[in-house]
């Protein structure tokens, strides 16, 4: 249990002022306030000057939790200050800016650091990590690759005895007959095994590469699903398309078929090897001389692809992201007849696509030209020396053939070792490109934090004191030291001049983002920190100011799947799903498929959409298009009202919703939109008149913060206020209201 105890100090004594069960933290409010603290690792420490018992606040006296959370006031009367030292340290997650270009700096030196042929044991423990789940499978096919690579490399051996039967001399015809139809069927047995194994070695390798790559994406979607909106204001959906499809096929490819083909060739290599030995240990001496030159070769060429092909795999992505953006805005690309201009742009991407894919080419027709080279050069120097061995009666026929089988199989394995190592390399490249996604932490937990009992969520929204600018521009304030107290059960309509950040404090509110810290220094208007109490008597102190709360508990310490469950939204451009309209209505729902037909009949017929709907020749069943392209302004906003009211959130907000749809649609949402404010505490983003007029109070947003705030009549029976001035700016005044406030 943890003690939640609100300390504001003004005086030296201690008044105890009411009890409420909610977060355990201390609040001390003295001298000037201090702006949101940011989630990352932080100090802020109070410097031992003086504090409300008049000694350094790092000495505060143990307390012991009380039988239940409690609010305490203690209010001290304060002639010192006491002074904040803050000691900024890195974010833990890297999703802002500038900590997300410092880590990719630090990657970038720590890579060029490396040895161009270097791989990171990481690299092959992630790898590892991947085939773990399959690993049983994997064993089974190793297993199998075992008797079929003996099998293969047995034949060699057999085929030579076969040709020293054939021609061995002082034998009859009878006697080799037997012996060479022995020979034979026992081959046959041998190599009908050997087939059947390699056969159950492929199927268990390719299901086994499926099932991974089924994994790695899944974990991939669930990481960018995971991330926190800044994420995605920095980062292209195509790029992340491409690391989801292609990258990971190519990772999957990499540890399993190409694992398999690559454990065949070591396989053949070393029993190959071996049997060279066997039959003629001075010729296969011989022979192996090429073969160090060539791993050392195969070596440089691996990894010079294993960075070719993470390049060539970030210019996909770029190439990618571009025909997924233009191809998804196409009418906007035609309405502006930029067809040619989109081609050649993409033409451009796929350009330096195939410039890098021509210089892996040329190290590849280079490499495999030397390869080629060497194992001919293999086959030639056998025939000479054996041909050498067998006129000095140290090698049969048989023998030598058997040995040239052998050369050519570990030729053969030679190169399949090189091709292993090169595509390797490539699922080390692709894969440092999907490691970033899987190992990046959110900045913001997605189920993480406390949950309110339903019974005790009433839907009173407060700012305070917050300011906030966007991760990607850090430099241009949206908000500053903005507070706003929105009633539960009430109607707030927040109005403001274009730009000015009313579509922010949804963001705010759903948590999308998190409010800035602020400057951390003693010239502050207000220092605030916050105590957190454990059962154990220890003491947590931590800046406060910047606060977004829910009935009084800040968001950041809320549930954030609970949190947006009790909040329903409406945009002025609501996104739709390609799918059924049952199924985007269906999609508010906590469970979609414990959805009725009836409730989405009755949520259809609230919002005014049943009888469009209705007309369509598959009714709730047709299909709607890509973001709902097939429906019009006004349908489009009735399913999404419709998908709210089957939400059935305490907490609505609207987002400029009838802004972009004509008179009469907008008469027909605005009807819906009055049916689904009922019982709710509503945040309205607006500028007509028309869905102002309902509201309980207006918020004027101006200048990064509240300007006005009050009743709409009152408001606008100031002359020189904002509000006035707005409305008669945007028209929404008619000239009778205009004589009738002169």
């Amino acid at each position: 249990m943890r003690l939640l105890l609100r300390v504001p100090i003004c005086t030296r004594r201690m008044q105890l002022c009411k009890f409420k069960p909610t977060q355990p933290r201390f609040w001390m409010d003295y001298g000037a306030r201090l702006p949101a603290a940011p989630r990352r690792k932080s100090s802020v420490h109070p410097a031992p000057v003086f504090s409300p018992w008049g000694r350094p606040l790092t000495s505060l006296p143990r307390l012991r939790p009380l039988s239940g959370p409690s609010l305490l006031f203690l209010t001290p009367a304060g002639r010192g200050r006491a002074a904040v030292r803050h000691t900024p340290v890195a974010f833990a997650s890297s999703s802002s800016a500038g900590s997300a270009q410092a880590e990719k700096n630090r990657a970038d030196a720590e890579e060029a650091r490396q040895p161009p042929t270097s791989v990171p044991l990481e690299d092959v423990k992630r790898i590892l990590r991947l085939a773990h789940p399959e690993r049983w499978r994997v064993a089974a096919a190793v297993g199998f690759l075992t008797v079929s690579s003996t099998v293969t490399m047995s034949a060699p051996f057999f085929l030579g005895k076969v040709i020293d039967t054939i021609y061995s001399t002082g034998t009859d015809i009878e006697t080799m007959t037997a012996s060479l139809t022995s020979l034979c069927i026992m081959l046959t047995g041998v190599f009908l095994c050997g087939g059947a194994a390699n056969a159950a070695r492929v199927y268990l390798m390719e299901v086994s590469g499926q099932q991974i790559i089924r994994n790695l994406r899944g974990s991939i979607f669930m990481s960018i699903l995971r991330q926190e909106v800044a994420f995605f204001d920095k980062n292209r959906t195509g790029e992340l398309i491409n690391r989801l499809s292609a990258d990971s096929a190519i990772v999957g490819r990499s540890i399993t078929d190409n694992l398999s083909d690559g454990l065949r060739a070591v396989a053949q290599a070393v029993a190959g090897v071996s049997m060279m030995f066997y039959v003629s240990p001075s010729l296969a001496s011989f022979v192996l001389l090429i073969v160090p030159p060539m791993a050392a070769l195969a070596v440089i060429y691996g990894r010079y692809l294993r960075s070719i092909s993470k390049r060539t795999q970030d210019a996909l992505a770029q190439a990618t992201q571009l025909a997924e953006e233009r191809i998804s805005n196409l009418r906007t690309v035609r309405a502006f007849g930029k067809e040619l201009s989109e081609v050649n742009a993409y033409k451009q991407k796929t350009d330096f696509v195939l410039s890098l894919a021509k210089k892996e080419a040329k190290m590849r027709a280079g490499f495999f030209g030397v390869t080629g080279l060497s194992g001919n050069l293999m086959i030639l120097s056998v025939l000479y020396k054996g041909g050498l061995l067998m006129a000095n009666h140290h090698m049969t026929v048989g023998e030598l053939s058997s040995f040239l089988m052998y050369t050519f199989w570990v030729g053969i394995s030679i190169a399949g070792l090189s091709s292993f190592y090169s595509e390797l390399m490539k699922g080390f490249g692709a894969g440092a490109r999907l490691w970033e996604l899987l190992e990046r932490k959110p900045e913001f937990p997605l189920d993480e934090g406390h949950v309110l009992p339903p019974e005790q969520l009433k839907g009173q929204l407060e700012f305070c004191n917050v300011s906030f600018a966007y991760p990607t521009r850090k430099e241009a304030h949206i908000f500053q030291n903005l507070n706003l107290l929105v009633p539960a059960g009430t109607i707030m309509a927040v109005v403001g001049p274009s730009g000015s950040g009313k579509s922010s404090l949804v963001s705010l509110l759903l948590r999308l983002y998190d409010p800035d810290s602020g400057e951390s220094t003693v010239k502050q208007i207000c220092r605030r920190f916050v105590i957190t109490v454990f059962p154990n008597g220890n003491i947590r102190t931590s800046s406060s100011a910047g606060l977004i709360t829910i009935d009084g508990h800040d968001i950041r310490d809320l549930n954030p799947y609970w949190l947006r469950a009790h909040i329903g939204t409406v945009s002025q451009e609501p996104v739709l799903f390609s799918c059924s309209i049952r199924d985007n209505i269906a999609y508010g729902a906590t469970d979609p498929d414990a959805v009725t037909t009836e409730d989405i009949y009755r949520a259809a017929k609230v919002a005014n959409a049943f009888d469009f709907v209705q007309r369509f020749p598959k009714g709730f069943d047709t299909v709607v298009g890509e973001k709902g392209v097939l429906l019009s302004g006004g349908q489009k906003q009735r399913i999404a009202i419709a998908r709210a009211l089957l939400k059935n959130p305490k907490i609505l907000l609207l987002d400029e919703a009838t802004s972009a749809l004509d008179s009469e649609n907008e008469s027909l949402v605005q009807e819906a939109l009055e049916r689904l404010m009922e019982g709710r505490t509503v945040v309205i983003i607006a500028h007509r008149l028309s869905t102002i007029k309902n509201a309980d109070t207006v918020a004027v947003l101006d200048q990064r913060h509240i300007a006005e705030c009050g009743n709409p009549t009152e408001l606008l029976s100031n002359r020189e206020g904002q509000f006035r001035k707005l409305m008669e700016k945007q028209a929404f005044l008619q000239e009778e209201q205009q004589r009738a406030l002169l």
